[in-house]
């Protein structure tokens, strides 16, 4: 339905009433009216150096224990929740990210930067020294509470020191950073696991965060005094319950049976009650941990769910990408990085470009609103035709669509910074990354679950041959692989993908109905 002119009118006019009374209540930021702004140069040299680092230490160790994980189970047992490790992080990481935001915006952002990075080494340390499954689980839950404030305070120092015309390019080198470590970690566990044991990939992370450190305390020290220190503990606890709930829902669902059906639905109706009395306490805090004014802003509610949707698509393709690659084609593991690394360039890329255009021109939401619609027409392509696609042919449109994707990160961003205002920079990056890291979860839980649920239902003997396909050390197994079973397959992962294209429609009708389209 077509939106009119006074749609439009109504939604600008309560967007500004929201962001006039939040400015208002938050009062000014220290030390903004008085400093002289920077030159472009200058602000680049003093702000990127310190932010891009504990940008990638967030995002690789997500990432970097992939590979890994066999050697992990094989060193400190308990093969069936080795999962844990990779879904420690995720929790941990996706509670801390608004919690940072909020504390961020009452105790100044550098000083949160410096503790965070602080947990991040202990979390390491931890990791690196683990003899048991436990105790290397804990060590990831450290890593993450870490994490999650790095990820939202990077993305809030920019709109904090960086003039709102040049936050979009800020934005374009961030997600390049962000995606590149993504993509680049399971790569680097593998090589690192193989050569020199799977404790290196947590030893490695000690040095990259003391040159961090380092590098933050290069950072603007602004804190506005004049504020009294409140925390929405009650809101926080409800927040991690409900999140905590939800992703162990969506975690288990993946190979749903039975027997965990029952407990799906009781973490599921855990998560919407505690949801609902969030929602409830939040009405009533003097400081919520999610305001729900700043929400009621058409560009912001709207760029959350578009982050929601652009991280359902991107980590849920980067997830089963690999494993088609694997079983379908045959690759080896140095062969799929090789062919997953148009998605890594083409992200970068698209993001980089973006900024700079958006940065130049003022215009924001044009670029996903027509970037999406290449990006959802490259993921049918996939879905319907991968089985018709050779290596080099799958390659090329992985990096196609990656360069689409890239116009989305960044731009949803600086939308947000710029809706909220500067008194709320920190819990409006926090509400970006969570509903980033939240989608992630949702979207490649569901992309894998329709995987496996569509083999164990089309056929047993081809999930079966698919497990053994994956567990393979050689590629002789995959490429073996023909026929009804091969068929199923193929079935399966098309529908894997047609559920990660469903995101990609979502996210282009939210790019294209973002009122706030131009800096």
């Amino acid at each position: 339905m077509e939106r009119t002119e006074r749609d439009i009118e109504e939604d600008d006019s309560l967007e500004n009433d929201i962001v006039e009374r939040l400015a208002a209540e938050a009062g000014p930021v220290a030390g903004t009216e008085a400093a002289a702004p920077p030159s472009a140069l200058t602000a680049f040299l003093t702000l990127f150096p310190s932010i891009f680092l504990p940008m990638f230490l967030a995002v690789i160790d997500q990432t970097i224990v992939a590979a890994a994980l066999p050697s992990i189970a094989a060193s400190v047992g308990n093969v069936h929740q080795i999962s844990w490790v990779v879904v420690a992080y995720l929790l941990t990481a996706t509670v801390a990210a608004p919690v940072y935001g909020r504390l961020g915006d009452l105790l100044g952002r550098r000083r949160l930067m410096l503790i965070a990075l602080c947990v991040v080494l202990a979390g390491s340390l931890l990791c690196a020294i683990a003899d048991t499954l436990p105790v290397l689980v804990l060590g990831r839950i450290v890593q993450g509470l870490g994490g999650g404030g790095l990820m939202t305070l990077t993305q809030a120092l920019v709109g904090e020191v960086v003039a709102p015309r040049d936050r979009p390019r800020y934005q374009g080198f961030l997600a390049a950073v962000a995606v590149s470590a993504s993509t680049f970690g399971p790569v680097a566990g593998g090589y690192l696991t193989e050569h020199l044991g799977w404790r290196s990939i947590f030893y490695l992370n000690i040095p990259l965060t003391l040159v961090a450190l380092a590098l933050a305390l290069r950072l603007p020290n602004r804190l506005d005094s004049r504020r009294e220190f409140r925390f929405d503990v009650k809101g926080m606890f409800l927040f991690a319950t409900a999140v905590i709930a939800a992703l162990l829902a969506l975690n288990t669902l993946q190979t749903p049976t039975a027997e965990t059906l029952p407990l799906v639905g009781a973490l599921m109706a855990g998560a919407v009650v505690a949801a609902w009395l969030l929602f409830h306490e939040e009405r009533r805090a003097s400081v919520p941990l999610f305001p729900l004014d700043l929400l009621r802003a058409p560009s912001i509610w709207r760029s959350d769910a578009l982050a929601f949707c652009h991280g359902a698509v991107l980590v849920g393709l980067v997830t089963v990408m690999p494993i088609y690659l694997r079983v379908v084609l045959g690759a080896s593991a140095s062969e799929i990085g090789l062919l997953m690394l148009p998605m890594t360039a083409g992200v970068g890329i698209g993001s980089i470009l973006t900024g700079q255009a958006a940065g130049r021109s003022g215009r924001t939401a044009i670029y996903p609103s027509i970037g999406l619609i290449g990006a959802t027409a490259t993921l049918l392509i996939l879905a319907l035709y991968a089985h018709a696609l050779d290596r080099a042919q799958m390659a090329v449109l992985l990096g196609v669509n990656s360069l689409f994707m890239g116009t989305v990160m960044g731009i949803v961003q600086v939308t947000v910074q710029v809706a909220a205002g500067p008194g709320m920079l920190g819990a409006a990056s926090g509400s970006v990354q969570f509903s980033r890291s939240v989608g992630a979860a949702f979207g490649t839980a569901l992309a894998m679950a329709v995987l496996f649920l569509t083999l164990a239902v089309g056929d047993p003997a081809a999930a079966a041959a698919f497990t053994d396909s994956v567990a393979q050390a050689h590629t002789a197994a995959a490429t073996a692989l023909a026929g009804p079973v091969m068929d199923t397959i193929q079935v399966a992962f098309r529908n894997a993908f047609l559920a990660i294209t469903a995101f990609s429609v979502a996210a282009l009708a939210l790019a294209w109905t973002l009122p706030l389209r131009r800096l």
